[in-house]
């Protein structure tokens, strides 16, 4: 495949979609000049379930964007999701060594690596490492230490690790599918690299990728990736409860939640469907209840997760919301209250080519799997060198800092 083509694989609960993307040599922006979807039935809250019907999705959804492209998929940037992924915090320390106690790049490295030896827990493994900031002799808050002086070299670091089986069950749907990972990475970074900008990342900015079956959480400030999680709620409880509350099937649930649900004033006493040649008629204030409860409760979570590293209410940036619940009337709003925070929907940045798809708040995650495969060149040995250029105008500063060292 060639470097100048570049693949983002959003592997979702509901929907596979996959968005190919080149460098335009006039705007110097990337543009997406391909993309495809397909109903993923082999997934439950962002886990594979069914190997073969996942590889299916995969193979449809990189067919369509192949076909639009003109350009054959071999290899991806793909996300891992499921409420088994989770971060923790780690510190690494090392001694400078050297005659001249200057920092090398190859100290950095040893440094960040002292910080992955912690006691992960039975059948989990590194997915991601991000080096939050380093310290020398004490002085902290350092974003690069490279050629600073000293004797003694920290970093404060934030491992975001997933259960093993899962990433090999993802892996065999993907080698059934014919398709090689070129990454991994977490949904809600891609996100925000597809829909911040520098000055959300400095400030202080919680992201919210809302899609069926989980929700994907990061927050990012002075630039560096603080936290990571992922809640086992998407718009697939909002289907369920509706189904429950309004005692209706599930497609009918889904209709009634896709062209009324709304977190904002109702305009209207009833919500009308039709379904076959049925039309089903539901009081409004029966679906407001239902939907509220729902949103309410993954606004707490996220408020919890948001308590844990003491940023509940403290963030500049406020709320960034993407994914497909993110098309819910009255949402930002809604979370703005709740979560007492300035709260937005997420756009995609400066991407062109075919964008009159992608700009849908459910292709924030695949456009920016896309834009970090464009980051991240294949051919840099780990993940450091070819993308490093690049990254200068890149969402977290530099790259190798960004990906995990441990391919597989």
């Amino acid at each position: 495949m060639k470097p100048n083509h570049f693949v983002g694989l959003d592997i979702g609960t509901s929907t596979v979609r996959c968005v190919v993307g080149t460098m335009d040599p006039n705007s110097g922006k990337p543009s997406v000049i391909g993309h495809g979807s397909a109903p993923n039935l082999g997934m439950r809250k962002g886990v594979v379930v069914h190997v073969s019907d996942v590889a299916e999705a995969v193979v449809h959804a990189i067919t369509e964007a192949e076909r639009i492209s003109g350009f054959h998929i071999s290899r991806a940037t793909v996300n891992i999701n499921g409420s088994h992924v989770g971060g923790i915090n780690s510190k690494g320390v090392i001694a400078i060594s050297t005659a001249n106690r200057q920092i090398a790049p190859e100290d950095r490295f040893r440094v960040e690596e002292a910080a992955t030896v912690v006691q992960l827990p039975p059948n989990r493994e590194i997915i991601q490492f991000f080096a939050k900031n380093y310290s020398v002799d004490g002085q902290q808050n350092i974003k690069d230490p490279v050629g600073m002086q000293g004797v003694r070299l920290e970093v404060d670091a934030h491992i975001v690790m997933a259960a093993t089986p899962n990433v090999r069950n993802l892996e065999s749907a993907l080698e059934k599918a014919e398709i090689q990972a070129t990454h991994h990475t977490v949904s809600s970074l891609a996100a925000a690299e597809a829909v911040m900008n520098r000055q959300q990342k400095e400030a202080g900015t919680v992201l919210l990728d809302i899609g069926a079956g989980t929700t994907n959480l990061i927050v990012v400030e002075d630039g560096e990736v603080q936290h990571v999680a992922v809640l086992p709620i998407g718009g697939q409880h909002i289907t369920n409860d509706l189904a429950i509350g309004l005692k209706t099937d599930l497609d009918i649930a889904e209709q009634v939640k896709v062209q009324h649900a709304t977190l904002g004033k109702a305009t209207k006493a009833t919500a009308n469907v039709a379904v076959g040649k049925l039309m089903h008629t539901f009081p409004m204030d029966d679906l407001q209840m239902i939907v509220e409860a729902r949103v309410e409760e993954l606004l707490e979570y996220v408020e919890k997760e948001l308590h844990k590293i003491k940023r509940s209410r403290k963030l500049p940036g406020g709320v960034i919301i993407t994914g497909g619940t993110a098309k819910l009337p009255g949402l930002a709003d809604f979370a703005k209250e709740k979560l007492q925070l300035p709260a937005r929907i997420g756009k995609i940045q400066e991407v062109g080519g075919l964008v009159d798809t992608v700009e849908d708040s459910s292709y924030a995650t695949v456009v920016g799997l896309m834009l970090l495969d464009m980051l991240l060149l294949p051919d840099a040995p780990n993940g450091k060198g070819g993308g490093a250029q690049k990254a200068a105008d890149s969402a977290f500063g530099l790259v190798e800092n960004l990906f995990k060292r441990f391919k597989k």
